[in-house]
């Protein structure tokens, strides 16, 4: 890339922090520096990378996408990472988001179904991060990756009609689980809401309004019309 188009991206990266996040409740510093580092292009096709800092989710083929850079950072900020936490993000994609969160301090494992978009995560992560930082994983992502659990976090990252018992079920104790739940009926918003594992149980409380991608791999099945 040019150094005049890097300079570009670079300022890009800033007003994003600034004129995006920061106004918008971003607060954790960490997360902050994370998002201003790094460079959020590379996580994109290259026909759409000069829309990399726009407010707004950005769709890729195939019905997948990279999440509104304002979504995704109050998501990471109210999965409250840690130093050293084990963190799970479910349907990664390109693989910004579990960037952002191994740049903040987690271990994260990055679960992605598409064969595509790991090989694409895992140039786009290249150098960006120590590798016992982040893992890029292939698998069906309802089954989540309990070959590495318990996590002390996990981002399921889009829109899903319901939490999966089978994700909550590999959190520790104490873990949180944050994602964005579709309306349960018309009119009705999309919200952000977090999960805890607490003395055994999952419970989970809505926090914000958020529309945003759906994942497809969460998609109920079609009824029967009859």
């Amino acid at each position: 890339m040019r150094g005049d188009v890097m300079q570009d991206m670079a300022e890009a990266r800033r007003r994003m922090v600034d004129g995006q996040l920061r106004p918008n409740r971003v607060t954790d510093g960490r997360l902050l520096a994370a998002m201003g580092e790094i460079p959020r292009e590379r996580f994109m096709p290259p026909h759409l990378a000069a829309r990399a800092y726009t407010d707004e989710d950005i769709r890729f083929a195939g019905g997948r996408g990279l999440i509104q850079p304002m979504c995704i950072a109050r998501l990471l900020q109210l999965l409250a990472i840690r130093d050293g936490d084990r963190v799970l993000v479910v349907g990664a994609g390109t693989g910004y988001a579990a960037a952002v969160a191994a740049h903040s301090g987690a271990r994260v494992i990055a679960l992605e179904g598409d064969a595509d978009l790991v090989a694409a995560a895992r140039k786009a992560v290249a150098g960006l991060a120590a590798p016992d930082s982040l893992r890029i994983v292939e698998g069906p992502l309802g089954a989540g990756f309990p070959t590495a659990a318990p996590y002390d976090g996990i981002l399921i990252e889009g829109e899903v009609p319901e939490v999966p018992a089978t994700l909550a079920g590999q959190l520790a104790e104490g873990g949180r689980l944050v994602t964005v739940l579709a309306p349960a009926t018309r009119g009705q918003a999309a919200r952000a809401v977090l999960g805890r594992r607490m003395g055994g149980s999952f419970s989970v409380a809505p926090v914000f309004d958020c529309a945003t991608l759906a994942l497809p791999a969460f998609a109920p099945s079609p009824g029967f019309v009859f």
